[in-house]
């Protein structure tokens, strides 16, 4: 110790402490993941009455502070602040398609919060800010939930998900997969052949866990199915599936802990809000309400079978205002039961499906990678308002967009590139500019549909 000389024994001394590398360098940037678990843990002492009564007063309180310094907000609620809570106006996806810089509560500037955007899962993508304390509980509350089943934020993951495959945003991603001890197993191509390198992999790594959306995780499980191999057994020191993004039925569940050999947890969460519900130890999938003051709120029929569109205020972020924000999907809450008093329980969860891309070369691919596709014109314009791809014939896509202008032929010719570069060369791609994009009759919208047979 002493021959590392006093300013790097300080050095290890932090490191010792944290025990993560992520958590020293959240700290590090402005991010105090460990004070935010402290106040998380003081939340979760309430018994019932008290938490009820600090969540009513936080969620009054997050509100006030908005239509105090936020002006978008005010606006959108009116001249009077109301006394019914009901009476604040439900946020959609589309009042937050704005310049961030026109969404940001005085006293906040860019530079200094944490910002990102949406996938457009449900086909309405905008960009969102979160002050660094509310950025900070989100991770804390990932700690805690994933503490439940024997995780840290350093435990070896296998992630199943999307990259950016821009020159800086690719590197960006790659730097926080070694901060976060996690090896990326990209879902562009998901053919037989790729999935053949990605188990070898499992055979080099000592994964705790896989995590990623469930249709790619899905298409994984049925290959090693195919192959009659079982994960658990060519990775044994494998002890979790986490899925997320999409909704995971209870035949692919069964499907995933077979190939698996691993139980599966399902998470529930959004990118502008953080974790919605986690499963327990018990499969009960529980609402994270230390962080959010959740709703259901629907039409007659809907309520009628005890459905609703799912609401949320976010209690922690004071840089934009997210309260009463409808996330896109329907769902169901139970009640809370002795077990877990100050947890509601999700009892169930429409939406969030996405069908899969299969290309003339027998590439598979989610449809979640257009989002990849779309991302850079997200990035460079506000012209996308709405869209959902449609595949019509193994090689081509229809593009159906509301946008307040034509993409430009230098946009289109993006779109394109970005085809060829996320999934194959030789695709047909036609672009239509529409008023309106119509839903289905359950409510929710996928932003990818598959038409082939």
């Amino acid at each position: 110790m002493l021959l590392l000389g006093n300013g790097r024994v300080a050095w290890f001394g932090t490191w010792i402490m944290f025990k993560s590398l992520f958590e020293l360098y959240m700290r590090l940037t402005g991010y105090n993941i460990q004070l935010a678990a402290k106040y998380l843990k003081q939340i979760q002492q309430f018994d019932p009455e008290q938490f009820q009564a600090w969540q009513d007063k936080q969620k009054w309180k997050i509100a006030r502070y908005h239509y105090d310094h936020n002006p978008m907000y005010r606006q959108k609620v009116g001249s009077h602040f109301p006394d019914e809570w009901e009476a604040l106006p439900i946020m959609k996806k589309s009042d937050y398609q704005l310049d961030l810089e026109q969404m940001l509560s005085e006293g906040f500037q860019r530079k200094n919060l944490y910002t990102a955007n949406t996938s457009g899962s449900s086909g309405h993508p905008f960009f969102f800010a979160k002050n660094k304390a509310a950025h900070a509980m989100d991770w804390a509350l990932i700690k805690d939930r994933y503490q439940w089943h024997g995780l840290s934020l350093s435990s070896k993951q296998a992630r199943f998900y999307g990259i950016p495959l821009g020159k800086w945003s690719y590197g960006k991603e790659i730097l926080k997969d070694r901060l976060m001890n996690r090896v990326r197993f990209p879902v562009f191509d998901l053919s037989d052949e790729m999935l053949t390198q990605y188990a070898s992999i499992f055979q080099t790594k000592k994964f705790e866990y896989v995590y990623g959306y469930a249709n790619s995780l899905l298409l994984f499980a049925q290959y090693l199915l195919k192959e009659h191999s079982v994960l658990k057994n060519i990775c044994p020191s494998l002890k979790l599936c986490i899925s997320t993004s999409e909704v995971l039925w209870p035949e692919d569940r069964e499907t995933l802990s077979h190939a698996f050999g691993v139980k599966v947890i399902n998470e529930y969460g959004a990118s502008e809000v953080g974790l919605l519900a986690f499963e327990d130890q018990n499969a009960d999938w529980l609402l994270c309400e230390e962080t959010l003051f959740m709703e259901t709120i629907g039409e007659a029929e809907q309520q009628e079978q005890g459905l609703g569109s799912i609401v949320v205020t976010d209690l922690d972020n004071l840089a934009m205002p997210f309260i009463r924000y409808d996330i896109g999907d329907v769902g169901a809450f139970g009640e809370a039961d002795k077990a877990t008093p100050n947890y509601r329980k999700l009892g169930s969860l429409f939406g969030r499906e996405n069908d899969t891309i299969r290309l003339p070369s027998g590439k598979i691919s989610p449809g979640l990678t257009f989002y990849y596709v779309s991302r850079s014109i997200l990035e460079s314009s506000n012209a996308f308002k709405e869209f959902i791809i449609r595949q019509t014939a193994l090689d081509s896509f229809v593009f159906d967009i509301v946008s307040d202008r034509e993409l430009s032929p230098d946009e289109v010719r993006e779109i394109k590139n970005k085809m060829e570069t996320y999934l194959e060369p030789g695709l047909k791609l036609e672009i239509r500019r529409v008023s309106k994009i119509e839903r289905p009759a359950s409510g929710k919208r996928k932003h990818f549909y598959s038409e082939l047979n």
